[in-house]
């Protein structure tokens, strides 16, 4: 009776485990973590390791985040065990937060349990929105959700030495109306550090390639206004330009969306398709950048020296 009552249950739960993934599947949920992921806690094995000298501020960046798979638990896994030894009190959100569509109801699983742990620990989430996230209300619900910190569709905050920029690179915004905004507030910007985030790339070796309008209308004030780092997502991948005219474009959407191919050009420093996610510790003289990945293992580092944009140009393939 014993064994009957055993096979029973054993049926009716890999019944339940298979219509679940069948109806997440045809609403176009990520259901992996319904099945084989774990909660993400604090490993109190990890010891904190000390500051470098002269370490003002570090942050983290991710895009393309809101999978809900194994992938992007597995790099928030990393981004927890890294923050352990070398906390970090900011997270920037490049876009595509929640997949496919930008639904709210999808938050617990693509962004409030994968980062439970961060979040139990006061770190700070500051989004942007992607082309995916905008599909929904037009994203509303994102600007509006209190954990991804929005003070509007763009904005700009302050942490430290450096000032940040969040747009919105979507192509149904008013642009113009944007980049008059951005034109003002970098003109007053008294930031040494400056570094703007946004959805779309301005210069791309993945599968979308350069973004035309941004290249045309962003680009110059990028660099009028001595902007350092642009950072974005789109490209489901990581990539690092040289230094463009004193700025430096960086691609993070290797965050836990399926993967796109990279191809080298000559304005490209590194890249890689391959999951992780950045690190950028500040101090007052240089910015310092490591890709790491859901391993824990650094694939990629560069220094910008506060000086680097009055370097000599570097030209980009158009």
């Amino acid at each position: 009776m014993k064994r009957r009552d055993m096979l029973i249950k054993s049926s009716l739960v890999a019944f339940f485990l298979v219509v679940t993934r069948y109806v997440a599947d045809f609403l176009g949920i990520r259901a992996d973590w319904l099945f084989n992921l774990s909660e993400i806690k604090l490993d109190p094995a990890i010891a904190q390791m000390p500051d470098p000298p002269g370490l003002r501020l570090r942050f983290a960046i991710i895009a393309d985040t809101g999978w809900g798979d194994s992938a992007q638990y597995g790099v928030a896994q990393a981004m927890t065990r890294y923050y352990q030894q070398y906390p970090y009190p900011l997270v920037l959100l490049a876009g595509d937060n929640i997949y496919r569509n930008g639904e709210m109801w999808k938050i617990g699983p693509v962004f409030e349990r994968p980062y439970r742990a961060l979040l139990n620990a006061k770190v700070s989430f500051r989004a942007c929105l992607g082309n995916h996230d905008i599909r929904t209300n037009n994203g509303d619900g994102q600007v509006n959700y209190p954990l991804f910190n929005m003070a509007g569709r763009y904005y700009t905050f302050h942490e430290k030495n450096v000032q940040f920029f969040m747009l919105d690179t979507n192509n149904n915004v008013d642009w113009q109306a944007q980049l008059k905004w951005l034109e003002a507030e970098l003109q007053q910007s008294e930031s040494p550090w400056k570094v703007v985030c946004g959805h779309y790339p301005v210069y791309s070796c993945g599968r979308y390639g350069n973004t035309p309008r941004l290249l045309k209308t962003l680009t110059p004030l990028l660099e009028k206004y001595g902007v350092q780092l642009y950072v974005n997502g789109h490209e489901h991948n990581y990539q690092r330009s040289k230094v463009i005219r004193g700025v430096t474009y960086l691609v993070a959407g290797n965050g836990g969306a399926p993967l796109y191919p990279v191809q080298l050009q000559n304005w490209v420093a590194y890249t890689a398709a391959r999951h992780g996610f950045t690190v950028v510790e500040v101090f007052d003289d240089r910015l310092q950048i490591q890709a790491i990945g859901a391993d824990g293992d650094v694939f990629d580092h560069t220094t910008l020296q506060l000086a680097e944009r009055r370097s000599p140009e570097t030209s980009a393939a158009g």
